[in-house]
């Protein structure tokens, strides 16, 4: 259902409300958010659906995730070079979300493209691979995932995003 102008409010409902609605349609449906899921698996498809939102102006879908973070998070943007391998690894300070703005990125067989996400909880090992056309993507991360050596990096200088 479109909302009017006139009628269009986000803020009916509290932060604690639409945790305590996730969790609802979380259990609901049974899905298990202590492993890695991704929008394209079948019950987080149907977690989705439950999680519509009515409150957007005309022309807009909108749902909540079935996921979230449960403490301060910083933000990356990433630009993967085509046929990419990510090396198996963790993150072991905190949960992560990931999601896929362009290109495409392999988790398990299934391919994730622009608009997809996938969730990582604390500790989860995983790997994927980068597609055909590269991707860019935007990661959210209870953890820095920096190096050491980005301590002391020169801000005068910063990368770009389509290379030298």
């Amino acid at each position: 259902m479109d909302v009017k102008e006139s009628e269009f409010n986000p803020n009916q409902v509290t932060f604690e409300e639409g945790l305590a609605r996730i969790d609802r349609a979380v259990r609901q449906v049974g899905l298990d958010t202590r492993q890695i899921i991704t929008s394209r698996q079948p019950d987080t498809q149907e977690v989705v659906k439950l999680l519509t939102v009515s409150a957007v102006p005309g022309g807009f879908r909108k749902w909540q995730l079935p996921v979230y973070l449960e403490r301060p998070s910083q933000m990356f943007i990433t630009v993967a070079e085509p046929n990419v391998k990510v090396p198996t690894h963790a993150h072991e300070e905190g949960d992560g979300i990931r999601f896929i703005a362009s290109g495409s990125i392999l988790y398990q067989g299934q391919e994730l493209t622009a608009g997809d996400w996938m969730f990582i909880p604390q500790g989860e090992r995983y790997s994927f691979k980068v597609g055909k056309l590269g991707a860019v993507m935007c990661y959210c991360y209870c953890c820095c995932c920096a190096g050491r050596t980005d301590l002391g990096i020169d801000v005068s200088n910063p990368p770009t995003l389509l290379g030298p």
